[in-house]
């Protein structure tokens, strides 16, 4: 447990800018807040002001040698704790997290630029509610009664791996590094997580939470780039499993590190997801279903984002005309503001990234660029990443725009006349995370679904990750679920045959 003094408050704060400070130029290793081992940082902008709010510890390969050595001591004794003790200890870092979900939302609007009313603070209650899932999940650390011979006993156990080597992005940083987390406690293993260097700092408060409760060493945070961090940690001999979230190029690069160690890996990767709209679609409901699947809040920084819209022709100029009406009502501006809908993008180089796909498919014959919302008016935000929602019209398949994950408030919407049609559309694509239809014909649904090459497939809904259903992609979309009970058997544990000769 922390007992070390440490410099960031004990009770819940909402003074954000307080605590960013707090935190600066610290990792989170063997229980306790500790510098880089090398002296360096590198500085953390608020997207919505240019402001340097913090700065985070540089890690290198030392860094990642302390934290792992630390985890692998502290999994020795963490493993020998009853599997349901360690669940109500997890459980009991979801309270804790609770307490502080306000100050948590605050943080990450501040360093992510999210808006704290849309989204902030939907990740923050996501979070708490994921350790509570999988804090109740230790006693389904099973094995199995194998029949084999009358006179021989044989069973099996499941193990934890050892240490965890968890990898994490920006766009949601503080729900994904808890669906790698909670899972890998539970069952008995430590971790080492790499925070993205957009976003170190609320997911740095939170391991310093959960270390109140925890053993030390169970669960350390360091931050830092991926050469000189992140490939460290995944390359480590003592690092027996590796979990990442990212891009399809780094993803790649991640598992043949672990190859290298013939370590297994899960792999969280990009997606183009496209939003199957029927004629008979309950209209309404589907075009605000859009504007949450397309997750303009997010400013589309999302991999289950539906940036592939197809629409049934005879609906399709109406659904267009009530997208752009709906997106237009949507309030951009301070993310801290409870009156913002929309935050800003995370960074400048996210930024132009987003912008040239836009200026690309402006230059595109035939293409209509629906710019929705507004740009914030407030003075202090002149410098921020702001960066207006764009609906395209009038692009073919062909487009880059709609075969590249952009990453971005950028969706593009296309007619169709035939199901067979759209559905060889939706499929032609390198990625296959998440898709969605929208009908009141649940034959033509439950058909399409089964044959959309995706790992989640919702009907008349898309809802964000939720603990307990199933995530994860097929194809360049990545390898591996999470956010299941599975997740934590089959990627935190091996299985062990233990057999007994009774004759």
């Amino acid at each position: 447990m922390l007992d070390t003094p440490h410099p960031t408050p004990a009770a819940p704060t909402m003074d954000q800018g307080a605590l960013a400070a707090a935190l600066s130029g610290l990792h989170f290793i063997g229980g306790r807040y500790v510098p880089a081992r090398s002296g360096r940082s590198f500085p953390v902008v608020n997207p919505a002001t240019g402001v340097q709010v913090a700065h985070a510890a540089e890690g290198d390969a030392a860094d990642v040698e302390a934290a792992v050595a630390d985890a692998a001591r502290a999994q020795k004794e963490w493993a020998k704790v009853p599997a349901r003790k360690r669940g109500a200890l997890v459980h009991q870092c979801a309270a804790l997290l609770k307490e502080h979900q306000e100050e948590l939302a605050r943080l990450i609007a501040l360093e992510t630029g999210k808006a704290l009313r849309t989204e902030s603070r939907v990740e923050a209650g996501v979070v708490a509610d994921v350790f509570e899932f999988f804090g109740g999940l230790g006693s389904e650390l099973k094995g199995e009664s194998v029949p084999f011979a009358p006179n021989v006993l044989s069973v099996t156990v499941r193990e934890p791996l050892g240490v965890v080597g968890a990898i994490i992005p920006w766009n949601v940083p503080m729900l994904l590094m808890a669906l790698k987390v909670a899972p890998a406690l539970v069952a008995g293993n430590t971790v080492v997580v790499k925070s993205a260097e957009e976003a170190p700092l609320a997911v740095l408060r939170i391991c310093e939470l959960m270390n109140r409760v925890l053993p030390p060493g169970c669960f350390n945070m360091l931050s830092g780039f991926g050469p000189e961090c992140g490939a460290p940690l995944v390359a480590h001999p003592l690092v027996r499993k590796v979990t990442f979230t990212g891009s399809v190029e780094t993803g790649k690069i991640v598992a043949k590190a672990a190859a290298e160690k013939l370590v297994p890996v899960t792999l969280e990767l990009g997606g183009k997801s496209p939003m199957i709209v029927f004629k008979d679609c309950d209209f309404a409901r589907t075009v605000s279903g859009a504007l949450t699947s397309m997750r303009f809040t997010r400013q589309g920084q999302s991999c289950t984002a539906a940036s592939r819209i197809y629409v049934e022709r005879p609906i399709f100029d109406a659904f267009v005309a009530e997208m752009e009406k709906a997106v237009n009502a949507m309030v951009m501006g301070d993310p801290l503001d409870e009156k913002t809908d929309i935050g800003t993008i995370i960074s400048e180089g996210q930024f132009e990234k987003v912008r040239a796909y836009i200026e690309e498919g402006k230059r595109t014959p035939g293409a209509v660029a629906h710019e929705c919302s507004a740009m914030p008016e407030d003075p202090a935000l002149k410098k921020g990443l702001f960066l207006r929602p764009v609906i395209f019209t009038g692009l073919d398949g062909s487009s880059r725009l709609v075969k590249e994950e952009i990453f971005g408030p950028v969706t593009v919407i296309q007619p169709f006349d035939d199901a067979e049609a759209v559905l060889k559309e939706a499929n032609d694509s390198e990625y296959g995370l998440a898709a969605s239809l929208w009908t009141n014909d649940l034959k033509v649904g439950l058909d399409l679904a089964q044959r959309l090459e995706a790992g989640l497939v919702q009907i008349n809904q898309n809802l964000v990750v939720q603990a307990n259903l199933s995530y994860g992609g097929v194809k360049s979309s990545g390898l591996g679920k999470e956010a299941s009970l599975e997740a934590m058997l089959e990627h935190f544990t091996h299985k062990k045959t233990i057999m007994v000769n009774m004759g």
